[in-house]
C-alpha cells in the first residue's frame, strides 16, 4: 500500500512518496534559468509542489500523466502546504498499484448497480422500463455506466461517481414524487438515470479525469440522445411524444442557458431533475472541498470558482470557538451640570457644538462668531 498519502502529509515533514502528475509547467526564475511547477496528487487529494534546482536534468524526463517519486520538504506558503522537491525519478507503471491514485466510491459498485436496477424493474411504465433496461443491460454501456465519474472536477469527480450521483438522485426523486402532486415518478426516474449516460464516452479515465475527442465534439448531451435513438431502433412502439419528454429531459437538465442547457425546464419533471440535479451536485461539492482544503490556519477554505465562494469548515469552526467571557456593562455615573462664569460667553444657541480652538487664530475666529 502507498506511504504516505497526501491527506496524511503535515507541515515541515520530509516526504518521500510516489505520486501522479497531475500538471506540470516549466517556468523562469528571474535569472532565466528554468523551475518546475506541478500538482501532484493520489486518491486522498493533491497539493502543489515546485522544484528550483537541478531542473535542466529532469524536467524532460516525465510528462502529465507520469507516476514520480519524489523527496523533498513540505511547508506552508500562503496558507496552504506547498512540496519543495529535491529530487524526482519517474516510475515505470509496474511499479505502481493504480488503485492508490484515482480516487473511487467508497460503496460497492456492483452493489450499487444491482440497487438501481432494482428500482428500474419497480417502474410501471412498461416503455420507459424498456428503454432503461436495454440501455444498462447492454454490456458496454453497463461496464462504462458502473466505472465513470459523473464529472471531470465539480462534483463526484471519482470513479463510479455517476452510478453513485444517479442513486442518490434516485432517492431523492423518489421522495419528491410523492410530495408533489401530479409528478409522474417514472419519468421523473428516466430522467434521474439517462441524464448524464452520455458522460460514459464524454470523459476519458485512464490516467486522470479529462475529456474524449467526441466529449470535446458533442458534449454528453448530444451523445446521450444519440444513445437513447440506438436503443429506440429496437423498441417501435415507444410513444413518438414520451420519447421527446425524454429528450427534453436531458437536453434541460442544467436548467439555465448560459450553463449549457440548449432548453430551460418546461414541464414539472424537468424542472424537479434540474433542481434535484443542482442540489446533489452542489452538497457533493461542498463535501469534498472541506475535506481536500490544504488550508493550514483559519475556518474557510479556499475559493471555489465552481461554488463561487469559499466555505466554512463548520467542524473545526466549532471545535476551536473560543470562550469569551460575558462581563457585566458598567454603568456611566451622571456628569455634574456644568456651572457658568459670568466671564463665559453663553452659547448663541442650545443647539450650537462648544468646542476648544486649537490655535491663536481659532480663538479670535471663536470670539467674533459668538460677538455677532
Amino acid at each position: 500500500m502507498k506511504s504516505p498519502y497526501v491527506s496524511e502529509l503535515l507541515p515541515n515533514q520530509a516526504v518521500t512518496a510516489i505520486f501522479l502528475v497531475q500538471h506540470k509547467d516549466i517556468r523562469q526564475k528571474k535569472t532565466g534559468e528554468p523551475y518546475l511547477s506541478m500538482v501532484l496528487g493520489d486518491r486522498t487529494g493533491d497539493l502543489e509542489a515546485k522544484m528550483w534546482d537541478n531542473v535542466a536534468e529532469v524536467m524532460d524526463t516525465f510528462e502529465r500523466d507520469d507516476f514520480l517519486k519524489v523527496r523533498g520538504l513540505l511547508q506552508v506558503y500562503q496558507n496552504k502546504l506547498q512540496l519543495t522537491v529535491h529530487k524526482l525519478q519517474k516510475q515505470h507503471e509496474t511499479q505502481i498499484d493504480f488503485t492508490d491514485y484515482f480516487p473511487s466510491s467508497e460503496r460497492n459498485v456492483e452493489e450499487m448497480f444491482a440497487e438501481l436496477m432494482g428500482r428500474i424493474e419497480r417502474m410501471r411504465d412498461p416503455h420507459l422500463k424498456a428503454l432503461l433496461t436495454a440501455l444498462l443491460t447492454d454490456p458496454e454501456i453497463g461496464r462504462r455506466y458502473k466505472l465513470a465519474p459523473a464529472a471531470k472536477t465539480i462534483h463526484h469527480a471519482y470513479l463510479s461517481g455517476l452510478l453513485e450521483h444517479v442513486l442518490s438522485l434516485s432517492t431523492l426523486a423518489e421522495f419528491t414524487s410523492r410530495h408533489y402532486r401530479d409528478i409522474d415518478a417514472d419519468l421523473l426516474l428516466t430522467g434521474v438515470v439517462v441524464h448524464d449516460i452520455g458522460k460514459i464516452y464524454e470523459l476519458t479515465y485512464d490516467r486522470s479525469f479529462s475529456y474524449t475527442a467526441e466529449g470535446q465534439l458533442l458534449g454528453h448531451m448530444v451523445i446521450a440522445l444519440r444513445m437513447i435513438g440506438d436503443k429506440l431502433r429496437d423498441l417501435p412502439d415507444f410513444p413518438p411524444r414520451l420519447r421527446t419528454l425524454v429528450e427534453h429531459l436531458i437536453i434541460s437538465h442544467h436548467g439555465e442557458l448560459e450553463f449549457g442547457s440548449p432548453k430551460l425546464p418546461l414541464f414539472p419533471e424537468a424542472m424537479l431533475l434540474h433542481h434535484l440535479d443542482n442540489l446533489d451536485s452542489k452538497m457533493e461539492a461542498i463535501r469534498v472541498l472541506i475535506g481536500k482544503d490544504r488550508h493550514v490556519e483559519g475556518f474557510f477554505t479556499a475559493f471555489s470558482p465552481a461554488l463561487e465562494r469559499s466555505v466554512l469548515k463548520k467542524d473545526k469552526y466549532l471545535a476551536n470557538e473560543p470562550e469569551v467571557p460575558v462581563e457585566p456593562v458598567a454603568e456611566i455615573p451622571e456628569m455634574p451640570p456644568a456651572v457658568s462664569s459670568p466671564d463665559t460667553p453663553a452659547p448663541k444657541s442650545a443647539g450650537q457644538p462648544q468646542f476648544k480652538p486649537q490655535s491663536l487664530f481659532g480663538e479670535k475666529l471663536q470670539g467674533a462668531l459668538i460677538k455677532e
